[in-house]
């Protein structure tokens, strides 16, 4: 009875973060899971995901892809014809819309398949400096950013997944566009600041991070070989997600997002299939 209790518990905060006026005053011993559902379904999707494929922007370091079809609907010049359809995939867990575990950047610590679903369903925060990338594509986040989100919806809750949005990802899938880079070879894309992200992760005790561009540092600490913001955030044993997409179509606050992924065992990062619900 303790453990339905709890469950149940969960569910009448998620009424309340989706907005359900009526259902988050119920009793937790009187909501149903049937109860959390009717709401999440009355409510708007949005895809966060790039559909990946060969030639996509990717980390300079890393192979492209290679597709073949193993086995068609009808034969044809090197696969059977079996009436169904396969194909074989290969690429590096960085590909797409990824999940960086821990252990990307720091051995010992979590790999893409202890990281618990638990952490999978969050709130969403979704940080706005698209105006600020667009006038300098150097940008970084500043913590009067995030004090001006904390003045306008309160303080970014415990728990929360927090979103960059740079608007970069309508750039994609343009490898120059995304890269942006100079005569000399230096990328130019904006990218979180090493302050905010203590911020969010000692202060606020959110669980992960994600943003548009290929790399969690600036393009220009990227060129020259400087990773330490992604580095800080796995160094927490924090995930994060890579190359978000139509965050311009979801709220700065009061939406939740679930963070999805295959299972590989002691994976290094996979691609990933990232979503949000609508308040």
């Amino acid at each position: 009875m303790k453990s339905i209790r709890i469950v149940l518990g969960l569910f009448v905060g998620l009424a309340w973060l989706l907005g359900a006026s009526g259902l988050y005053c119920l009793a937790a011993d009187t909501l149903t899971l049937r109860d959390a559902w009717e709401v999440i379904r009355t409510k708007q999707f949005v895809d966060l995901t790039h559909a990946f494929a060969p030639g996509i922007p990717r980390w300079k370091g890393f192979p492209d892809e290679v597709r073949e079809t193993l086995y068609s609907y009808e034969p044809g010049p090197g696969r059977l014809g079996s009436g169904f359809y396969a194909q074989s995939f290969t690429h590096v867990g960085q590909w797409g819309t990824h999940v960086d575990p821990p252990a990307h950047f720091v051995k010992g610590l979590r790999t893409v398949d202890q990281i618990d679903v638990r952490e999978m369903i969050l709130p969403l925060v979704v940080i706005d400096v698209h105006e600020e990338a667009a006038k300098n594509p150097d940008y970084t986040i500043t913590i009067e950013d995030v004090r001006r989100w904390e003045k306008r919806y309160g303080p970014i809750p415990e728990g929360a997944f927090v979103a960059l949005r740079t608007d970069w990802s309508k750039r994609w899938p343009d490898r120059e566009a995304m890269h942006n880079k100079d005569a000399q070879g230096v990328a130019h894309y904006p990218g979180w600041s090493l302050e905010v992200l203590k911020y969010l992760y000692e202060q606020r005790k959110i669980t992960a991070s994600g943003h548009e561009t290929t790399d969690t540092d600036p393009g220009v600490a990227v060129s020259r070989g400087d990773y330490s913001r992604e580095t800080y955030i796995l160094k927490q044993n924090r995930y994060q997600i890579e190359l978000l997409a139509n965050l311009a179509e979801v709220p700065q606050s009061g939406a939740l997002v679930v963070v999805t992924f295959p299972k590989p065992e002691g994976g290094s990062g996979f691609p990933a299939r990232v979503f949000a619900i609508l308040p």
